[in-house]
């Protein structure tokens, strides 16, 4: 599923294409997302202009002239690249936002779990943004932050890093990843994580979804950037995917289980 880095580098690649651009056409060839397109969609954004190309936590956020914005979810496998408007379209192709400029932006999504909605107003009271919790690379997410999160809670430190309503956009890559760098066991408890160990642990999410990003995210299977590339921090992976493998760090065998019905991956020398 496209993280926080994969969701930012698509922002990236789109913004230099879709800012100040008019909105000619949305054209939705199949509708049955996540949540259906609304039918009216087409009709509201059409000649409308992309003031800005944004991110909320994993929504990519086309705000329109008008003051109101589009969200876009990339679902488990979707991308939304920049396309010539007459490219020949190719299966799971599910809409184009077609610019003045004679490009698209073309949404593939082979599961459909992707999402295309509209939304009115401030984004700060839409239902899905409402409740999320700081962006990992803003100042609000810090040590202190993550150890007053961290009190009381009985949770997994890797569930808890990967709970929306406290951290935004650390998925299950990241959060292996993060921990490793951190030192951290990922079956650890929340509670029992020292200030010190919040701080470093900020720290380290900072870090690799920052390196994540400027490799262009990680592709395991589907996903692709904006320009169509595929992201490159997959060789740059410590511990995730990489069951039995020796540690990059220290040779231990890297260790794998199962959390809330996910991989997790860890080296149980250097996270002891």
């Amino acid at each position: 599923m496209p993280e926080l880095p994969e969701v930012e580098t698509t922002r990236r690649g789109l913004a230099p294409h879709a800012r100040r651009r008019r909105i000619v056409e949305l054209a939705v060839y199949e509708p049955r997302l996540r949540w259906p397109v609304a039918r009216e969609l087409p009709r509201k954004v059409a000649g409308r202009r992309i003031e800005r190309v944004g991110r909320r936590a994993k929504y990519l956020v086309l705000g329109l002239d008008d003051g109101n914005s589009m969200l876009v979810h990339l679902g488990m496998s979707g991308n939304l690249r920049v396309v010539p408007a007459d490219t020949a379209r190719l299966k799971h192709d599910h809409f184009d936002l077609k610019l003045d400029s004679g490009k698209a932006l073309r949404f593939n999504d082979p599961r459909r779990f992707g999402s295309l909605l509209y939304a009115d107003g401030d984004l700060r009271r839409h239902p899905l943004l409402k409740d999320l919790a700081p962006e990992p690379l803003t100042a609000a997410f810090d040590g202190e932050y993550l150890w007053r999160t961290t009190r009381g809670r009985r949770v997994a430190i890797k569930a808890l890093l990967m709970n929306s309503h406290l951290v935004v956009g650390v998925g299950n890559i990241y959060a292996s990843e993060a921990l490793f760098r951190a030192r951290i066991r990922p079956q650890r408890q929340a509670r029992s994580l020292s200030r010190a160990e919040a701080a470093r642990l900020a720290r380290a999410v900072r870090a690799v979804l920052r390196m994540a990003i400027k490799a262009g995210g990680t592709t395991l299977r589907d996903y692709r950037g904006a320009e169509g590339d595929p992201g490159y921090f997959r060789q740059r992976l410590y511990v995730y995917e990489r069951k039995g493998r020796p540690c990059r760090r220290c040779r231990t065998p890297v260790r794998a289980l199962t959390q809330g019905q996910r991989s997790t991956y860890y080296c149980p020398t250097c996270q002891g």
